[in-house]
């Protein structure tokens, strides 16, 4: 259950230790997912998640999803919202001394949109507070090939059969959605990868997925869907039991 849910009573007498913080997006997924998709995974992920955790004794604040992203190359697509990374930082700083303050001593920033990068904010505020940051991109928790044919990258067909699972009256018709076809680089260096750039949207795609959603089915979505909530309720007991003086182990240790 999300914080913004539960009463001040229920809140002071779970004394959290770790926290989760949720972050999507508000952009077009194709023309057959809503807006709000990348909000609606990282939350429903984070809470499921949470509750598997807590079926293992360890109790997990999840906050209030943050509903924008960087959207910085898609502005010109009707109702995008876009947030600079440095407004993001300031949000997370912000959050962050908030939690300090209450004694919560674990964060996890819960990511589904591809345009956040919160490795380079982690970096930065890390230094100056005593909670321990990290984050996780849901959807590279565990191999997505194993569960679909073609994953795709961005409304295609691992984001559509998740939605298809877990909010199914949010997504239409798969014959209202357009094929996800994306244009590749003409630069070779950004075609095979060793380089990157940010990519304009309405160059890349016509319809703004990349990626086929037509295989998608919510059976697939199910699957996916369980098996990353089982490892990140395994990663959220770990980091509770976690010594944050010791970290990391010795050489001589084994990999048992």
């Amino acid at each position: 259950m999300s914080l913004a849910d539960l009463p001040l009573p229920a809140v002071r007498a779970a004394s959290y230790e770790v926290a989760v913080l949720p972050w999507g997006a508000t952009e077009a997924h194709n023309r057959h997912l809503p807006y709000g998709t990348d909000t609606i995974l990282a939350e429903t992920v984070a809470v499921e998640a949470a509750r598997r955790a807590e079926q293992q004794g360890v109790r997990v604040a999840v906050l209030p999803a943050v509903p924008f992203g960087v959207n910085t190359t898609q502005l010109d697509i009707p109702g995008t919202l876009n947030v600079m990374p440095t407004t993001q930082l300031a949000l997370l700083r912000d959050l962050v001394d908030s939690l300090a303050g209450q004694r919560v001593k674990k964060l996890v920033i819960l990511n589904a949109h591809g345009g956040n990068d919160f490795k380079w904010m982690i970096r930065e505020l890390q230094p100056r507070t005593p909670v321990f940051l990290s984050t996780i991109n849901w959807w590279q928790v565990v191999d997505p090939t194993l569960f679909f044919d073609a994953p795709g990258d961005h409304a295609g067909e691992l984001e559509t059969s998740v939605m298809m699972a877990i909010a199914p009256e949010l997504v239409r018709s798969l014959d209202e959605a357009g094929p996800g076809r994306a244009r590749p680089w003409r630069m070779a260096a950004l075609r095979e990868g060793w380089a990157w750039a940010p990519r304009r949207w309405t160059q890349v795609t016509d319809d703004t997925g990349i990626g086929d959603p037509k295989a998608a089915t919510a059976e697939k979505g199910a699957r996916f869907f369980d098996a990353v909530c089982a490892k990140v309720a395994g990663y959220l007991v770990e980091l509770q039991a976690a010594d944050l003086n010791d970290l990391y182990r010795s050489t001589d240790d084994s990999d048992r």
